[in-house]
């Protein structure tokens, strides 16, 4: 049942790769929301194990990545180290949701904690990589029109944006691609995933205790 739930999951997430908005340099994608609810739902062992199946999969050749787009050579690209996060995500929101049970009752704030992070852990590695690709020169372009409100992001206002006016301007806009314009998204499919996965860890739950008792 393990394995089924595994391939399952990783499924699930290389179906993502169909709903893409393709942004430049990092596209809006449907994946880290399945991403998200494999660790919540599986825990952080299959979950992982899922995820990483995934990766396999892409790397080798499968059109799995964003864009239906297969091979480790996207893995070198800008939005490379969101997608080698995947695991990283599944993991850390399953190692705080914890391995689904029968009949499993786990409290709403626990799936909350998890989920946001599970979110936070898809950063990191993401927004290193995202820095190493691009130029410096549009980095800091990116930067300079974030301070002065001309970009797409209105809902962040002028005052708030203030805040970062001191930030090295390679990080800034490394942030300006890579962070700023998913907060909402990443919101969403959080809440989403939070929603869902209490049922569906309980029906996991149910089938791993039969498949135990065989």
């Amino acid at each position: 049942m393990g394995i089924t739930l595994t391939s399952l999951f990783a499924a699930l997430t290389a179906a993502g790769a169909f709903i893409t908005i393709p942004l430049y340099p990092v596209a809006i994608v449907l994946q880290n929301f399945f991403t998200l609810l494999t660790g919540l739902v599986l825990g952080p062992l299959l979950g992982g194990a899922a995820m990483g199946l995934f990766l396999v999969a892409g790397a080798l050749g499968a059109p799995v990545f964003p864009g239906t787009i297969g091979g480790i050579v996207r893995l070198f690209g800008p939005g490379g180290g969101f997608i080698l996060s995947y695991p990283l995500e599944a993991i850390a929101a399953g190692l705080i949701a914890g391995s689904p049970r029968g009949g499993d009752r786990t409290p709403s704030w626990r799936l909350i904690l998890a989920a946001i992070v599970g979110t936070v852990a898809l950063y990191p590695l993401g927004l290193i990589r995202l820095r190493a690709v691009l130029q410096p020169e549009a980095l800091g372009t990116l930067a300079a029109k974030f301070l002065a409100g001309d970009d797409n992001l209105k809902f962040i206002p002028l005052s708030l944006r203030a805040v970062f006016r001191n930030m090295d301007p390679s990080w800034l806009g490394t942030l300006t691609a890579g962070v700023f314009p998913f907060i909402i998204g990443d919101t969403i499919k959080a809440v989403a995933a939070v929603l869902i996965a209490p049922r569906l860890r309980r029906v996991v739950g149910d089938r791993l205790d039969r498949s135990d008792r065989r």
